[in-house]
């Protein structure tokens, strides 16, 4: 019998950004891994699961996905046994690394679990990072259980690292910075190929949702890339729903984060307010339609800052003053001018970052109004960013500079 129709779709999400991991790193793959890879089935979808978990229908996806995993389970010299009752093979010391983030919720277990399974047939050892952001009393307490739970699952290394997290941005925004730094760090020292994330299609939505409430452009709109940098989203196209099913077809112990519930903090009130309500008035499918609606921007976003790095290239121009200190410089007006205000924008932006601008804190209005010094030139003075970043029009140019070089 094979696995739970969620378990099997998770798995074979996994699978797929491993191989596509392993053939960016020229990793070379086992013979009996490709066998079983190919056809990779379409992942089934959480409509097409009963309440109790079970499929409402027998789609093909779900019997070719029990066939491909049912097929895998032959114990090979001193293989252990994955929780999930399956056998497993441990990769060989010293192959290649990829990390898990893991929080202890449904997401990032059920795919520290599918990654275990996963990845030790295609050559990969798995790893894990559980966060201590000491937020909350006995986060350290908690950070330990995860690990344990993680050790038990096989993967190693698991480390649970502590933060210490900022205020720049707001809570959230500080927590999250901390957080990538230490995946970064860990990542960096273990020398691993990606750091594989746990966000789903809800939190793609969610993440469409604040930028629109914010009024962002086609950047934040497009969501969560799957892929950027070393960072990978395997589950982006699957529903929470799955994951919490995962779990519990495995008898996996989540942790559901007090944080996620509370409604001072914005995704939390996106996530138990404002989306049950677009779907109670709106009907389902809105979580679906805001994740496409990510997908199309996001093509649309790419093929923009493509062009605006092209442009930024050109048109700018180290400050040549006597003064002259790093970061610092300028963009002539005429050429920003014949720019498209969408590309122009980008490029404004891309300078202010350079010039120490922080991302988080850089918004639209502030582009908006850089901008009119281009547009609707009228003798305005000096403009003042995020960052200390002072922004001139200055015979005929545009001059960035932060305020304490």
């Amino acid at each position: 019998m094979g696995p739970h129709p969620a378990v099997a779709a998770i798995r074979l999400a996994v699978r797929r950004a491993l191989m596509d991991l392993a053939a960016e790193a020229a990793v070379p793959i086992p013979a009996a891994a490709l066998r079983r890879a190919a056809p990779i089935p379409v992942p089934i979808p959480v409509s097409a699961l009963g309440p109790a978990g079970a499929p409402a229908v027998a789609p093909a996806a779900t019997v070719a996905a029990q066939s491909v995993c049912a097929s895998s389970t032959v114990l090979i010299g001193n293989a252990r046994r994955h929780p999930s009752g399956l056998p497993r093979t441990p990769a060989a010391p010293g192959s290649p690394l990829v990390l898990v983030a893991v929080s202890g919720g449904a997401d990032s277990m059920a795919l520290a679990t599918a990654t275990a399974f996963e990845a030790p047939k295609l050559g990969l050892r798995v790893g894990a990072v559980t966060v201590d952001h000491g937020l909350q009393s006995g986060s350290a307490e908690r950070a330990r259980q995860v690990a344990e739970r993680l050790r038990a699952l096989g993967l190693d290394p698991v480390e649970a690292v502590p933060v210490r997290v900022g205020r720049q941005g707001g809570p959230e925004s500080a927590a999250r910075d901390a957080r990538y730094a230490a995946l970064d760090e860990a990542a960096e020292r273990h020398q691993a190929l990606a750091v594989f994330l746990g966000h789903t299609r809800d939190d793609q939505a969610e993440t469409v949702l604040l930028g629109l409430a914010r009024g962002s452009g086609a950047r934040s709109l497009a969501g969560m890339p799957a892929q950027k940098g070393r960072y990978r989203r395997p589950l982006l196209d699957l529903d929470r729903a799955a994951t919490r099913q995962a779990c519990a077809a495995q008898s996996i112990p989540v942790w559901d984060d007090p944080h996620n519930l509370d409604p001072a903090y914005t995704r939390a009130r996106v996530r138990h307010e404002v989306l049950p309500v677009l779907e109670k008035h709106l009907g389902h499918g809105v979580v679906e339609a805001l994740a496409r609606t990510a997908r199309l921007f996001r093509d649309d976003a790419d093929a923009l800052d493509q062009w605006a790095g092209r442009a930024e290239q050109e048109l700018y121009r180290p400050d040549p003053g006597p003064d002259r200190s790093p970061g610092q410089g300028e963009l002539p007006v005429a050429a920003l001018a014949e720019l498209p205000a969408a590309v122009r924008r980008r490029v404004l932006r891309r300078v202010a970052l350079r010039t120490g601008s922080p991302a988080g804190d850089l918004f639209a209005r502030h582009l908006e109004t850089v901008d009119l010094l281009v547009t609707g030139w009228r003798g305005q003075g000096p403009l003042q960013l995020p960052g200390g970043v002072e922004v001139t029009r200055r015979c005929g140019n545009l001059v960035f500079r932060r305020q304490d070089d």
